[in-house]
């Protein structure tokens, strides 16, 4: 009874107003176009100001071994490998706000499994925002931690 009545519902709320009108006769046109000027006067959303970023001599990547639990905390020079297991990873660059340095860390990473040609990895990692730009290994995971920055 519930999912027959959640699906008719769903299925009135997902089907256009023009549509619901024609069905009973009513016409809705007026009252969508009030809505859409009524968008048109709202005040546009203010972004946030950019920040300048910059770069710091070293980072910390951690790195997770799904199959085995193990974890490591590894702390990078720019242009440094460490690793863990099969895995490599080279920290290319750190870079972080300069009026919130423990904000925030934009990293880039080259992260290599075994002996790959092709990186597993290679990009920039963000430390506020780990999904965002993700890497898919169905054993490791690597998530950006911070910017060393004394």
């Amino acid at each position: 009874m519930w999912k027959l009545l959640s699906f008719t519902l769903l299925a009135a709320l997902s089907t256009p107003a023009a549509v619901l009108a024609q069905d009973d006769g009513l016409d809705l046109s007026g009252l969508l176009q009030d809505e859409d000027a009524e968008a048109e006067t709202l005040a546009p959303v203010q972004t946030q100001n950019s920040e300048v970023a910059v770069t710091a001599s070293a980072g910390v990547v951690r790195v997770l071994d799904k199959l085995t639990g193990d974890h490591v905390d590894l702390t990078l020079q720019s242009g440094e490998t460490g690793g863990l297991g099969f895995l490599q990873v080279t920290l290319n660059e750190c870079r972080y706000p300069v009026e919130n340095p423990a904000g925030d860390a934009f990293i880039s990473l080259e992260i290599r499994y075994r002996t790959d040609a092709e990186p597993v990895f290679l990009g920039w990692m963000i430390a506020s925002s780990p999904a965002l730009n993700a890497m898919d290994h169905q054993r490791y995971d690597v998530w950006a931690l911070r910017c060393i920055t004394s």
